[in-house]
């Protein structure tokens, strides 16, 4: 912005020709300085928080979407269920963002099953590299952002890995791998709801199935349901209770910060769009019609009229062994609420999952 108001000065007594040739370029050059200080309002914006991972996502021309294969047929089943199929052996790179901490490791993933490209992140707890769990496997947990989101938000905005070191290292807090993945995967502008749309994308089995198995290729995860949890704030929290009471076979636990239950409340929500989809994508009416109440654990966080009432509901419906924790939460929908609250969400993590094991 200094450089268009400096050039506005120093060519606003240049101007030559007629009088309303002369107001004209003055209007331009007004016009352009307001619009670059816009840009940069809200590219400071984005740099803090992380909304939108790159410019393909901001002007949605970012297409992720290789393939939309019939994973019905396909088979299905824990974390690792998928370990048939040939290993996917990735080269993970430092992410390269000044706002993520160099410990975090970026991959572009090619999804096996679901047809989605992206990247992916990884960070591995400080007892990882430690001799002495040489022979451990580690819990993992995913964490989604919102939408629109960037796969850098829980490390850059919320300083996930940077909140938990400390707390892994004393103790207080199990040694998860943490993984991030890509979740804006269309270039429509459009949030997918984590769901599996016939024709448009496999969004829940990148999540679900593809991401996970990746995971279990690369890094000492264990592959039981008991040891993998799934995290998200906002749109992301939808998911986030959405994937882990569909998957209780891959999901021991769901963390939802903000979220809610019906997709249709959200304009750009795939999901919404179709009525069959809105239904089976709500995590209350999955909780309500599952054949047996899954063994899944629940914690649900959101100031009233966002997210407290989902989180409620969640809780009325639930019979054991299902189970909600619902925490009431004060301030606006933000990463200043959110960030905050990591360390009582791993600590919650914690008593519910084991921690590292032979």
């Amino acid at each position: 912005m200094p450089v268009s108001i400096a050039v506005a000065l120093l060519l606003w007594g240049r101007v030559r020709g007629p009088k309303p040739f002369q107001a004209l370029s003055r209007i331009v050059m007004l016009l352009f300085c307001q619009l670059t200080a816009v840009l940069m309002v809200f590219v400071m914006v984005n740099n803090a928080n992380l909304i939108y991972g790159s410019w393909d996502d901001l002007l949605g021309t970012g297409n992720h979407v290789r393939a939309v294969p019939n994973v019905q047929a396909q088979t299905d089943g824990g974390p690792g269920n998928d370990a048939q199929r040939p290993k996917v052996v990735q080269q993970f790179k430092p992410v390269g963002d000044a706002k993520v901490p160099d410990d975090v490791r970026t991959t572009d993933l090619k999804g096996q099953v679901s047809g989605v490209d992206g990247e992916v992140l990884v960070w591995l707890p400080p007892q990882y590299d430690d001799p002495a769990y040489k022979d451990r496997t580690f819990p993992v947990v995913e964490l989604l952002p919102g939408w629109p989101g960037s796969s850098k938000t829980w490390f850059g905005t919320l300083r996930v890995s940077e909140q938990l070191k400390p707390m892994m290292l004393s103790g207080q807090v199990a040694p998860f791998i943490l993984v991030s993945p890509r979740t804006n995967l269309l270039g429509d502008n459009t949030d997918t709801g984590c769901a599996d749309v016939p024709g448009k994308v496999n969004a829940d089995t990148w999540l679900a199935r593809d991401v996970p198995q990746m995971v279990l290729d690369n890094f000492r995860a264990d592959p039981a349901a008991d040891r993998w949890a799934v995290a998200g704030y906002s749109a992301g929290a939808h998911c986030a209770a959405k994937l882990a009471l569909e998957h209780p076979d891959r999901y021991r636990a769901g963390v939802s910060l903000s979220g809610y239950n019906d997709p249709g409340t959200e304009d750009k929500s795939l999901t919404a769009k179709d009525p069959h989809l809105r239904e089976v994508s709500n995590p209350l009416n999955i909780l309500k019609s599952a054949k047996t109440p899954p063994r899944t654990a629940l914690y649900v966080s959101g100031n009233r009229g966002d997210g407290l009432e989902a989180g409620e509901a969640l809780k009325a419906a639930a019979k054991a062994p299902t189970t909600v924790t619902v925490q009431e939460t004060a301030g606006a929908h933000s990463s200043d609420v959110w960030k905050p609250m990591v360390p009582g969400v791993f600590t919650w993590l914690t008593s519910v999952i084991p921690a590292a094991g032979h």
